[in-house]
């Protein structure tokens, strides 16, 4: 009877694991790959950043308008009440007036329009790699938590064939009641083990879909390694250069110091001129040209106020870009050891992995003879599935922390990917909006802008 049943579990231990291994390696259905084009494509928070993006480049535009004349009608009725009686009189004027020179405000203006175009086209950047990122984590958590699954129904199985075989050997007076009771035990833990990685898979499903755009379907096995530089210095020099964090302070920066030229240029004279024609009801037609200077001499402290903010505001951005500097150093550092880390765990579980079959195969031979207990096989087949357990996970973090690098270093674009994606190309509004356009062959250039990115 004892041999039978050794050769039970060892036949259940076999299958289970042959199981195990068709499970973890699903068919080729949907890529990384795959899943970054949906997730890029159908990203409402790319979508959205895309249009306060354009919402900037109009600032450009409403800033380039200022520089330009405004043309207005003025129409005017009077109703004079004498003794002669009432006499209504009506006056339409059409004028222009547009600022001749303002010691270069209106310029500035446009300038730091532009700095802010600049800064959020960065923005833009790190939000999409945020989603490519999330879209990452994603990938793996679900094949994590679905291998993870796999392993622990697969250990509820060995388990209940364990009580089985116990119960039998119970039943012919070979082991206690005891023996019985504790592979009861054993098995109703690994049903709960399994109940929380059903959860964590559905957990894992719903973040896909936040992240992706629909739930996961036959995910391929992890793909090679992107390229990544071949030191932490050659990492964090590229983070430096191009990291959007990096440039969108700088660009921050570079409008802070326009802002203080700005606020300066307030104290100085303003130079505008006027024209206009007035249609008189009955009378001649009376047609008016002026020029007007004028300056603020008191404004109750307004503009030293606004001066100074200025320059608050210009020692705040540097600081601020000092910081990011910082920020982003630190994290290429993060995402390098982490990747380190995850080789060294994966080498480590994967020598446990060999260690633990070893002493579950000894500790079974050695229960044939009455020198091991039924407790002893089960805590040698558990920690053989705990290293197996440690070692995906160890996978998938050791994935996750290669495109982590990437994000630390500004990297994890669609472009930097290669993506079969159209790129959205954030100078095509840009140029159809800057010189100020309503109507005439740039207003129909602006439309079909906005019809080609779907917002018309």
């Amino acid at each position: 009877m004892t041999t039978i049943k050794h050769r039970r579990i060892r036949l259940a231990l076999i299958a289970g694991f042959c199981a195990f291994g068709i499970a973890a390696a699903p068919a080729r259905s949907e890529t990384l790959a795959d899943a970054l084009v949906s997730a890029y494509k159908e990203s409402n928070l790319i979508e959205q950043n895309r249009a306060v993006l354009r919402a900037a480049d109009e600032d450009v535009a409403s800033a380039v308008a200022a520089l330009r004349p405004v043309i207005q009608w003025v129409l005017n009725s009077t109703l004079t009440d004498s003794a002669q009686g009432d006499d209504i009189s009506l006056a339409l004027t059409l004028q222009g007036s547009t600022m001749l020179y303002d010691f270069g405000r209106s310029q500035l203006g446009v300038e730091i329009a532009e700095e802010a175009v600049l800064a959020t086209r960065q923005a833009l950047v790190r939000i999409e790699q945020q989603v490519l990122f999330d879209a990452v984590s994603a990938y793996f958590g679900v094949r994590s938590a679905t291998e993870s699954v796999s392993i622990n129904e697969n250990s509820v199985r060995l388990l209940e064939e364990t009580l089985r075989a116990t119960q039998d050997q119970f039943d012919v007076g070979e082991v206690t009641r005891t023996d019985v009771a504790l592979a009861e035990a054993r098995l109703a833990q690994a049903r709960a083990g399994l109940a929380a990685a059903q959860g964590d898979l559905v957990a894992a499903r719903e973040f896909y879909r936040a992240a992706v755009g629909h739930y996961p379907t036959n995910l391929s096995v992890a793909p090679p390694a992107p390229q990544l530089p071949r030191t932490l210095d050659d990492a964090r020099a590229i983070a430096q250069r191009g990291h959007p964090a990096i440039r969108q302070a700088q660009h921050q920066a570079s409008a802070a110091d326009l802002q203080i030229k700005r606020a300066a240029a307030e104290r100085m004279p303003e130079l505008n001129g006027r024209a206009g024609l007035t249609f008189n009801d009955g009378g001649p037609d009376t047609p008016v040209v002026g020029i007007e200077l004028k300056q603020t001499i008191y404004a109750g402290g307004a503009l030293s106020a606004a001066h100074r903010g200025a320059i608050a505001d210009r020692d705040a951005a540097r600081s601020a870009l000092l910081q990011t500097s910082v920020v982003v150093t630190r994290g290429v550092g993060s995402a390098w050891a982490d990747i380190e880390a995850a080789r060294a765990q994966i080498v480590a579980t994967e020598r446990q992995i060999s260690a633990a079959t070893i002493a579950y195969q000894g500790v079974q031979e050695e229960a044939k003879l009455g020198a091991r207990t039924t407790l002893d096989v089960l805590d040698a087949e558990q920690s053989l599935l705990d290293a197996r357990a440690s070692k995906i996970t160890a996978e998938a973090d050791l994935q996750v922390a290669f495109y982590s690098l990437l994000s630390s270093m500004g990297l994890l674009t669609a472009d930097y990917l290669n993506l079969r994606v159209p790129i959205y190309d954030p100078e095509a509004y840009y140029n159809a909006v800057k010189t100020a356009p309503s109507t005439s062959l740039q207003g129909k250039s602006l439309d079909r802008v906005l019809q080609a990115i779907g917002k018309n």
